[in-house]
């Protein structure tokens, strides 16, 4: 970052820039997660025309930006970071500063230049799509400043889950602490356990048909559907062995005209979010045609909301008593 982009901002604000520009780098070179948004944006200019759009957790305005250009009358972006300034410069130099007007700050704490927005724009989601993510802010401004009727880009998202083959990273991460230059780490191997890793599954290592855990209609739901506790069923599609149970989701922006989709699963395009692998402590050894059955629980973490506590409770439908494993481990995710 050179000099002359420093002035004007102090110490504590220039390191947030340094620490952050890379993550909005990273998410803005996410062509899953950006072409999608701008495809539902600019694709409905008849949704968009003339109408007052609201983006929570603005960032970069690139989202703000893509409103304008679909043809809305004006748009607020509000963010509380930093960035927000650099974001009135990119506004200014794409000649919209009269279109958009950036706000820093919280969302339930700033002053909207309108009583009433038309539509909510956001990208709130994160991994595992709770984690860290603004979606209780999305839901404060729908209830606060959404019109009736208003819409909301996007207003669906799915959890899925499905069972993989892991062995050898799992030994490579979890094992390693059994010997560590010939001492015994084991009390770290609990700790590592307990950490769900956010990490790329090639799409050969998942043994389970995928199974949806949770639903949420940005429109109906409320922060008390953050925490859940769902059943689920996987169908083994291989005799293989399962180390451990992946999640990510789907968004849909199913305002559009022609209803738009994009997946963070194992099987579709890299995106920024990946997928988050949750290791069982034992080995499951499943025949094609059984079913892994479940439940996973989430709630926000009590002395910091932004922080998951996870538990999974699997058995796996066997005949066989050789194989017959159940069990439950509780995740972290801070």
């Amino acid at each position: 970052m050179a000099d002359e982009t420093m002035k004007g901002m102090d110490h504590s604000e220039v390191h947030y820039f340094n620490s952050k520009k890379g993550i909005h780098e990273e998410m803005l070179k996410d062509e899953v997660r950006t072409r999608s948004y701008m495809n539902a944006i600019v694709q409905n200019k008849h949704l968009f025309k003339d109408k007052v759009v609201l983006d929570v957790g603005c960032g970069t305005a690139i989202l703000s930006m893509f409103a304008v250009k679909a043809g809305a009358k004006h748009v607020i972006g509000v963010d509380m970071s930093t960035i927000i300034e650099k974001a009135k410069e990119i506004v200014e130099v794409n000649g919209m500063s009269d279109k958009i007007t950036l706000l820093q700050g919280k969302m339930e704490e700033v002053e909207l230049p309108f009583p009433k927005v038309d539509i909510i724009i956001s990208e709130w989601m994160g991994y595992f799509l709770l984690y860290e993510s603004m979606l209780d802010t999305v839901l404060y401004a729908r209830d606060k400043y959404l019109a009736p009727n208003g819409l909301i880009f996007p207003d669906k998202a799915t959890i899925f889950m499905a069972g993989i083959e892991d062995g050898e990273y799992k030994d490579e991460k979890i094992g390693f602490w059994d010997n560590v230059y010939g001492f015994d780490y084991s009390p770290l191997k609990h700790t590592a356990l307990t950490e769900p890793l956010v990490d790329t599954v090639e799409i050969k290592a998942v043994v389970t048909d995928p199974t949806a855990v949770l639903t949420l209609d940005l429109y109906t739901c409320t922060t008390a559907d953050l925490a859940f506790s769902s059943p689920f069923v996987l169908d083994c599609r291989r005799s293989d062995f399962v180390h451990a149970l992946i999640a990510w989701f789907d968004i849909d922006f199913t305002a559009c005209h022609k209803p738009i989709r994009f997946s963070t699963g194992p099987h579709t395009k890299y995106t920024h979010w990946k997928q988050t692998v949750f290791y069982l402590r034992e080995v499951l050894t499943v025949e094609q045609g059984e079913q892994i059955r479940g439940v996973l629980e989430n709630k926000p973490n009590e002395k910091n909301k932004r922080d998951l506590d996870v538990k999974i409770s699997y058995q796996l439908q066997t005949d066989d008593p050789t194989r017959q494993a159940q069990g439950s481990c509780e995740y972290k995710m801070c």
